[in-house]
């Protein structure tokens, strides 16, 4: 499978790895991560970044970058690694996106990985409703004998 790595706000990237443990232990041992400290330079973390991602020799040469926030420092500089081939990059990382990309098959491409990731990501973010319907209407004298409701 492509490497994955996870380049976010510290302590985001780190935390988001310890989630990933909960459901895929293998997988999470694979997968990178990289906490930008705050005022770091962009030549410094690109830098550093550069370390984490496969070689283009590497028999898998292939990385996707999940990141956090669109126009902050971490997504910028992912931006300057990115080619649009051997390396993609999604913003918005959440945990939907990361189960899903970790779900994968082994041996998944990157574009597999991109498109599992912008699935989940999509997937996993859904608005959340009460346990009772919507349109239910309130009646007075419900069950709770401590709450005392005056009919009007």
């Amino acid at each position: 499978m492509a490497c994955l790595l996870i380049i976010a706000h510290a302590p985001l990237a780190s935390t988001l790895k310890q989630v990933a443990a909960h459901t895929f232990a293998e997988a999470a041992e694979q997968l990178r991560v990289f906490d930008v400290p705050p005022h770091m330079p962009p030549e410094d973390i690109e830098a550093h970044l550069r370390t984490l991602l496969p070689d283009e020799d590497a028999p898998d040469p292939e990385a996707l970058l999940l990141v956090d926030v669109f126009g902050a420092t971490p997504a910028n500089v992912a931006s300057r690694l990115v080619d649009g081939q051997r390396i993609r990059a999604v913003t918005g990382v959440n945990v939907a996106m990361l189960w899903r990309t970790l779900g994968s098959p082994g041996g998944a491409s990157v574009q597999a990985l991109f498109d599992r990731a912008m699935q989940g990501a999509v997937q996993g973010v859904l608005p959340l409703t009460s346990t009772r319907p919507q349109n239910q209407a309130f009646t007075p004298g419900g069950h709770d004998p401590h709450h005392h409701h005056h009919q009007q």
